[in-house]
């Protein structure tokens, strides 16, 4: 058993022990860095201030104009390219109305593209270099982006790029020469994101579980064999000293990393397997039933007639001496109100029929939840601090938030912000894999060490440094063996192990 055990952990390292390297180093540089991408903060960001005066246009109108013969599911008064416009998603797809001329937003010329592109990057449009990209490059390979095509690629000599969709005149991928490096030095070896092979998503995400899942049994057959090796009771001499260990060189340095960290590695490889979720998922269809009658109940259907009581123009007036970077159009308990992003503050909340609220009433939106979630009870309370499940690294999801706590058969939870009266965050205890095998174990984001930098950050460093030695000892072992097999024996290999009796 131990012969055929020794066997198979030697030659699944051979082809796993540079990977297991890669995932390990880059596991540091996930830590501080993300893949690129264009956020919604990020184009709230670059968006001009919305001038009422230029909106001429009613919701109603606009919609209309599109003839879709359904309800929005989303309704939101922002800006493009310096003018005000309606964007509507219905139906899975995002339409765009112009908000000064109620006209449809067609298709981008180039000379809109080279305008949007080079506002976005802040540079002169003359200086960008341009190509198409009919093709998924390696930041464009995400699910979305591989269906805006064509997409055009505005270069800049100072590293910065912007991708334009041509069907929207849209940015939907910037890119600087530090955002290029930190993710070639986290995301991209650690997700394994090169493009031959993450521009298939199938073969992908077969090529992630196949290795992660021959990783922890990699793991688990090693912690084995040095187990049984490692014996206090026996003294072994090798040379001028005796040890418990039967190795010197290399092998002795693997197997103490091994022991160590051996349990640690088998983890975190099996975790890493489970987000790409390769089990069946268990059935929520309860839960999920559940949760999107909260939603509705929070935010039920959008009513645009509502809103020609309180015209856009209208609600940007009573907010003046604000910068007000978008107006979303929603509903709370059944009455229309806007929902106004401030540049650089929190969020304003304008009923239709009365003055701006600084955040939706939490007592009532206790209620909608509890009677949303009938038989179950429910009891909320403010969080102001991130708790084990909801948390955010970088302190970007919004503070406080109410949660509510439901005394249902899967023990629900949600946070809701009532800046927006949107569900931020949710937990069940079906959910319990995820929270604790995964990102517990991947991420070591137990909250006694998870709040507490940069203590979390000297743990994880140190746990993905021994990793990588762990890993380049089975890279130097792993040579020795092709090395013999190939014929051509290593000059350097160490002497013969002493024999464990």
């Amino acid at each position: 058993m131990m012969r055929a055990a020794i066997f198979l952990h030697r030659w699944l390292g051979v082809p796993l022990c540079v990977l297991f390297a890669v995932w390990f180093a880059s596991g540091i540089g996930m830590m501080y860095w993300d893949f690129p991408e264009v956020t919604r903060g990020d184009r709230l960001a670059r968006s001009p201030a919305l001038d009422a005066r230029a909106v001429a246009v009613s919701p109603q109108q606009a919609f209309d104009a599109l003839h879709l013969g359904q309800a929005p599911d989303d309704a939101r008064l922002g800006t493009f390219d310096g003018r005000p416009v309606y964007r509507f998603r219905a139906g899975g797809a995002e339409h765009v109305v112009y908000a000064d001329s109620g006209e449809r937003r067609g298709a981008a010329s180039p000379a809109l593209m080279r305008r949007v592109a080079a506002r976005w990057a802040g540079r002169r449009e003359e200086d960008a270099a341009i190509e198409p990209v009919e093709r998924v490059d390696q930041w464009t390979v995400q699910g979305p982006l591989r269906t805006l095509r064509p997409l055009w690629k505005y270069a800049w000599p100072d590293g910065r790029q912007v991708y334009v969709a041509q069907s929207t005149g849209e940015v939907v991928q910037y890119t600087t020469r530090a955002s290029r490096a930190g993710a070639y030095l986290g995301p991209i070896p650690h997700w394994l994101y090169f493009t031959p092979l993450r521009s298939r998503p199938a073969q992908w995400s077969a090529v992630v579980i196949w290795s992660s899942g021959a990783g922890t049994i990699a793991a688990i057959l090693g912690l084995a064999i040095g187990v049984t090796r490692y014996s206090p009771s026996k003294r072994y001499s090798l040379g001028a000293s005796a040890t418990s260990i039967p190795y010197r060189g290399q092998k002795r340095w693997h197997m103490i990393l091994g022991l160590l960290f051996g349990i640690g590695a088998a983890t975190w490889a099996f975790s890493g397997m489970l987000s790409m979720d390769p089990f069946p998922a268990v059935s929520g269809d309860e839960e999920r039933e559940q949760a999107a009658r909260i939603d509705a109940a929070l935010r039920g259907e959008i009513d645009l007639a509502a809103f020609e009581r309180k015209p856009p123009r209208a609600a940007l007036g009573e907010l003046a001496g604000s910068s007000i970077k978008e107006l979303e159009l929603t509903s709370f308990d059944g009455r229309a109100a806007y929902v106004a992003a401030v540049d650089g503050g929190p969020t304003r909340v304008v009923p239709v029929d009365g003055a701006p609220l600084a955040e939706f009433d939490r007592d009532r939106i206790t209620r909608i939840v509890a009677d949303a979630a009938r038989p179950a009870a429910a009891d909320a309370h403010v969080v102001d601090r991130y708790d084990a499940y909801y948390r955010d690294r970088r302190r970007e999801r919004p503070l406080p938030v109410l949660r509510v706590d439901l005394d249902d058969p899967f023990r629900a939870r949600y946070y809701i912000d009532p800046k927006t009266a949107r569900v931020v965050g949710s937990y069940s205890s079906r959910a319990w894999t995820t929270r604790w095998l995964y990102h517990g174990l991947h991420s070591l984001d137990f909250p006694w060490l998870y709040e507490h930098r940069p203590a979390w950050d000297i743990v994880v460093i140190t746990f993905m440094l021994a990793g990588t030695a762990l890993s380049a000892t089975s890279i130097v072992l792993a040579w020795r063996v092709v090395a013999r097999r190939a014929g051509a024996p290593d000059a350097r290999a160490t002497p013969a192990p002493a024999r464990d009796g």
